[in-house]
């Protein structure tokens, strides 16, 4: 799995600035997550995203098939 959080940014016309300050995590991890480089999320911060950018869990996932190292 991984973040659609800038395809959804752009589908809104929103910058990765705006959503860091309205989330108001520090700025590692909200790159981590931006980047999709976090392994975990707190259910408070997935619902912020949500709440933040109106949408579902379900439109911040999408299906990822990297290669495996």
């Amino acid at each position: 799995m991984r973040f659609r959080i800038e395809e959804i940014l752009k589908e809104k016309g929103k910058t990765k600035y705006w959503l860091y300050i309205q989330l108001g995590l520090s700025y590692n991890n909200f790159n981590r997550l931006v980047t999709n480089q976090t392994k975990a999320i707190k259910l408070d911060n997935l619902r912020a995203l949500c709440d933040i950018l109106e949408c579902t869990p379900n439109d911040l996932f999408e299906e990822y098939h990297g290669t495996q190292a």
